[in-house]
């Protein structure tokens, strides 16, 4: 509980100190809000010209898009600090964060709540709202658990990439921006069903990075459509979890890069 505290205090001075320049956070979260509204303006067009994608409606890619904007929002944010590893390592800086009495994970989390990520996070909330105004879904409490539970699982998986290429600057000491490829090309990729892809890189996003256990595989059952991969309906409902165990991988991995680290001796 005192390190979530303290975790909780680090964020909100994050926060304050962003605030500080309100029209430079403003421009920055509406310059997001905007790019991801042109994005989503080219699905819009696709389906406008098409109608369908292989038998996929536009209000239903629309929840996938909305669910995993909202996730990788989140998650983006949360794990700014570690895409400065790379400065840390090198400068010797990440000396400072073993020397306290802190969780590491903790110390480097904090670091910073990118709260330029509202513009994406407002955008995505947008379209998820009018997906699910527009589709006909029977909304019970497990469907609506089901729903929250895909958007954690798809924070955790997002968050346990960025922990990951934090991670891998141990080894490189440069940021290893071939990671972004799995997670800023893993959201645009995952705003479609998986199916729609070809078979390996079906299979490389549902085993290698879960990406399709976040989104596609909970999203039909909450969509109510038969899964032509024939995942029977429990495991589908349980998908999501494989992003939490996703994270504790990238954490585990996390503690051995620690262990392996030396200082540059600055």
């Amino acid at each position: 509980m005192n390190g979530l505290q303290l975790y909780i205090r680090l964020l909100g001075t994050s926060v304050r100190s962003q605030l500080q320049y309100r029209a430079s956070f403003l421009l920055a979260a509406s310059g997001q809000f905007l790019a991801t509204g042109v994005e989503f303006l080219g699905i819009w067009a696709l389906f406008a010209r098409f109608d369908q994608l292989q038998g996929w409606r536009l209000a239903e890619v629309a929840l996938f898009y909305g669910t995993l904007s909202v996730a990788f929002a989140i998650g983006d944010a949360l794990g700014t600090g570690y895409d400065r590893m790379g400065a840390m390592v090198r400068s010797g800086d990440f000396d400072r964060v073993l020397v306290r009495p802190r969780s590491t994970v903790l110390q480097i989390m904090g670091i910073e709540l990118a709260m330029r990520r509202v513009g994406r996070l407002l955008q995505g909330l947008i379209v998820l709202c009018a997906a699910v105004y527009v589709l006909d879904i029977t909304w019970t409490p497990a469907t609506v658990a089901l729903l929250l539970l895909t958007i954690v699982g798809g924070v955790c998986l997002f968050l346990g990439l960025f922990v990951l290429q934090g991670t891998l600057t141990f080894w490189t000491v440069e940021s290893v921006e071939a990671v972004n490829a799995f997670s800023y090309g893993g959201v645009t990729a995952g705003q479609y069903p998986i199916t729609i892809y070809a078979d390996w890189f079906r299979q490389f996003f549902t085993f290698i990075v879960p990406l399709a256990c976040v989104s596609y595989l909970p999203l039909t059952l909450v969509l109510d459509k038969e899964d032509i991969l024939g995942v029977p309906p429990v495991l589908r409902a349980s998908a999501p979890l494989v992003g939490v165990s996703f994270l504790w991988l990238a954490l585990s991995i996390w503690q051995v890069g620690v262990r392996r680290y030396k200082s540059t001796g600055n």
